[in-house]
């Protein structure tokens, strides 16, 4: 089945399936918002210091393995997925026939491109799934990209804390941003997610291995088994999603142009009546926000 089929299956098999209950529906206590804040501070801090390592010529993989250490340093054992990096074009997703196009790679990063890192260390039990974008040197189609994404962070909780369903924010999101002339890149995602919860981990006693064998063959089998014991389905923002909205959501609106593609991604707090984003000092806004003040 061609990619593009299954994603359509796989999304409205989601959608039937996230119409029942889940245990991460609920409103989260300050317990957990502390514990997830701890995981994605955490995150950022590997995303940021890689960053400030990578150079002309590296491979993604490289990139991978220096974020897959810092955190083993920093005591993580366990992660809902390995790291990712995509450097330049590999960042749109384009073409792509199957999921493991999506994998790091051996492309080598060029001076003038941008790039994604995603990493979604456990800490403490917390899930810290995190995406940050970036380039060597001034980028103009980063820069406009993360111009149009920040604007978008400030509308998503004001949609989330509306009358409209996950699945019309998803399609508002999708129409906007390719009126605004970008490409949803998230669409191209298994399940064409925008998002997924988050939820406190039970580590077990051991910790899984990261074997290529395991979940879309980059996640950790200790996440696989996480994500699946939480009726995964239910859990993910897909077009075709009817489940509630209460709860944490790893919110990642990933868009193109051109050769560039960018995204970030960071926990959204959705409650009764309200809806805000768990941090507002993410690495992102502080990069780029002062794109916003030019305007």
């Amino acid at each position: 089945m061609p990619i593009e089929r299954r994603r359509g299956f796989l999304s409205k098999l989601s959608s039937k399936i996230s119409r029942y209950n889940s245990g991460s529906i609920h409103t989260p206590t300050q317990e957990e918002k502390a514990g997830f804040l701890k995981a994605q501070r955490l995150a950022y801090q590997c995303v940021t210091e890689i960053e400030k390592e990578i150079q002309e010529g590296w491979t993604e993989l490289q990139a991978v393995k220096l974020m897959n250490t810092f955190l083993r340093d920093h005591g993580v054992k366990v992660f809902l997925h390995r790291p990712f990096a995509w450097f330049g074009e590999h960042a749109r997703f384009d073409g792509y026939k199957r999921f493991t196009q999506f994998h790091p790679s051996k492309r080598r990063l060029q001076a003038n491109e941008s790039f994604i890192l995603d990493v979604s260390p456990v800490v403490d039990g917390y899930i810290g799934d995190i995406g940050y974008s970036s380039s060597l040197h001034k980028n103009p189609e980063l820069d406009n990209g993360m111009r149009y994404l920040l604007k978008l962070r400030a509308e998503l909780p004001k949609l989330f804390s509306s009358s409209m369903s996950s699945s019309e924010i998803w399609h508002k999101i999708d129409q906007d941003s390719k009126q605004n002339g970008f490409d949803n890149v998230h669409s191209l995602y298994p399940f064409a997610v925008l998002g997924h919860r988050v939820y406190k981990v039970h580590l077990p006693s051991i910790s899984f291995p990261l074997l290529p064998i395991s979940f879309a063959s980059w996640f950790s089998l200790q996440g696989s088994f996480e994500f699946l014991s939480h009726r995964v389905l239910p859990e993910l923002l897909t077009p075709d999603h009817e489940g509630e909205k209460t709860g944490l959501w790893a919110i990642e609106p990933h868009l193109g142009r051109g050769k560039t593609g960018f995204k970030f991604e960071e926990i959204l707090v959705v409650e009764k009546d309200k809806a805000y984003w768990l941090d507002e000092e993410v690495p992102h806004v502080q990069k780029y926000g002062k794109l916003l003040e030019a305007v």
